[in-house]
């Protein structure tokens, strides 16, 4: 085994791992792709499936890639992850793939919710200090 191959031996079993998790999802939530699936068990070239499975790991794992690197980006630099995660990808599958595909966070949203939690948190810690001292 050729030390350099390992780490792209390494990633292609996580990506074809990937790919098999969302089959096996797949199979067992929508009884018509359940059949489509197990038809495609019972063939007997399993190096197609595999090369589906293997494709499917891979958009996986760019699609949560650009999900966290959009969470984690700050709202100033959402704009440019945003650019570059579309090109990104546009670029890996070669196909004309349009912004409205990319799961988009509400930061705001989410920026409103921690500011009431730190409020609550705020009142709870004011409500054991009064309980400790009465």
């Amino acid at each position: 085994m050729n030390p350099d191959n390992l780490p792209q031996m390494l990633q292609t079993g996580f990506h074809l791992t990937l790919g098999a998790t969302s089959f096996l999802i797949e199979t067992l939530q929508d009884p018509v792709k359940r059949e489509e699936n197990l038809d495609k068990l019972r063939q007997p070239d399993l190096g197609g499936l595999a090369d589906e499975l293997l494709e499917k790991g891979e958009m996986t794992d760019r699609e949560a890639r650009n999900f966290v690197d959009t969470i984690f980006s700050q709202p100033g630099d959402r704009e440019n992850a945003e650019s570059e995660s579309v090109s990104h990808q546009q670029s890996d599958t070669g196909t004309d793939t349009p912004p409205e595909s990319v799961v988009q966070p509400d930061v705001k949203e989410i920026q409103e919710l921690t500011a009431q939690m730190a409020a609550l948190r705020a009142e709870l810690e004011n409500l054991r200090a009064e309980n400790s001292q009465g």
